[in-house]
């Protein structure tokens, strides 16, 4: 049996090879963000947490150790009751709670009393956090970013997903947020927090290899209520641009497949609308309104098209992605899964993104 410690940086870089990451905080806490793959064995729950924490403020240190350290064993025996059953000796976690402290050091001390290599990780989740900023900031520079730029429904987020299907590298930040990037692009289940998005980019962008080109969405600087990281929104836009091309009714077919839920819920879509009436007026939204709750789909989508989501786009691009004037153009005749992957199979080929191709 042994019990090891290392680095923030040594377990960012080999996460892989543990059996198992095992987060030793309460539910609350892992909820929030957790490295890559992890599991929740929680040492002290978020009321015991509260409550040990209360003991310590109202009464004393001591007696508030006492009451956690009951809590923990009993805890901690219920883990292992229930996951370590079937576990072989050669099983070997990495274990981190907040600091690498108390609540870490009990269940990977218990757990190398077993027999098993464990290792905690030094300086916790917060070492952990602080290792994924500081590499956001660097591991986006050496990328060949390709910005897929179109207008809303135009097929940039299909058509990102059949390139990856046909082996090229996809960084799609719209999947990460959970978000589709709009007043209306709300997804079921919400979004997770700005900690978790960072550290799920971190995870994808350290898989990718600089020698092949990265196709990314062009996005603003932030996908609903996210941020992107700077580092990665200046160079998405200092990269080469490609810029898709759709007619405006196969545009309006795509954006209504891919947003039937605003079609079951008009009442929803109606009051996310609301949020547009400082820029576009209550003459305009009432109107849009009145059409959706006619189901009236085809025109109010065509309307916030070409007076609302279209002038936004075409400004911003312009003035935010540099080489948008240079940009390679593709054209899709619509949205169907046979002409996206023609469109994919021309942008593999054209910039060498396929799997052992050579640099682009």
């Amino acid at each position: 049996m042994t019990l090891l410690r290392c680095s923030p940086d040594e377990a960012a870089s080999r996460l892989s090879s543990f059996s198992a990451i095992i987060d030793a905080r309460s539910e609350t806490e892992f909820a929030l963000d957790h490295l890559p793959g992890a599991v929740n064995w929680p040492t002290l729950n978020d009321a015991q947490r509260a409550e040990v924490g209360t003991e310590y403020k109202q009464i004393s240190a001591f007696e508030a150790r006492k009451r956690g350290a009951a809590m923990a064993a009993r805890n901690i025996a219920g883990h292992l009751e229930r996951e370590t059953g079937t576990l072989q000796r050669d099983w070997r976690p990495l274990v981190y709670c907040w600091r690498g402290g108390q609540r870490s050091g009990s269940l990977a001390l218990v757990l190398s009393q077993i027999g098993f290599d464990v290792t905690v990780l030094d300086g916790g989740y917060r070492g952990f956090r602080k290792t994924v900023l500081e590499a956001l900031e660097t591991l986006p520079l050496p990328l060949q970013l390709k910005v897929l730029c179109g207008t809303t429904g135009s097929g940039k987020s299909r058509l990102l997903a059949e390139l990856a299907r046909q082996g090229a590298q996809v960084l799609d930040l719209e999947d990460l947020a959970c978000h589709r990037g709009s007043v209306l692009g709300a997804l079921d289940g919400g979004q997770p927090s700005q900690k978790a998005f960072e550290t799920r980019l971190w995870a994808a962008l350290r898989q990718f290899d600089a020698q092949r080109p990265v196709f990314v969405e062009s996005e603003s600087r932030t996908i609903g209520r996210l941020r992107l990281p700077e580092a990665l929104l200046t160079h998405m836009r200092a990269s080469a641009c490609i810029r898709l091309d759709m007619p405006k009714t196969a545009r309006v077919d795509l954006l209504m497949a891919d947003y039937p839920h605003h079609q079951t819920d008009v009442e929803g879509f109606c009051q996310r609308l609301d949020a547009l009436r400082e820029i576009r007026g209550n003459d305009v939204i009432n109107r849009w309104q009145t059409q959706a709750r006619r189901s009236e789909w085809p025109l109010v989508v065509a309307e916030l098209l070409d007076e609302h989501y279209d002038p936004i786009y075409l400004r911003s691009i312009n003035r935010n992605f540099y080489h948008f004037s240079a940009a390679h153009v593709l054209n899709l005749a619509d949205g169907h899964p046979e002409t996206l992957a023609d469109g994919a199979r021309e942008l593999v080929h054209r910039f060498h993104a396929e799997p052992g191709a050579p640099p682009a």
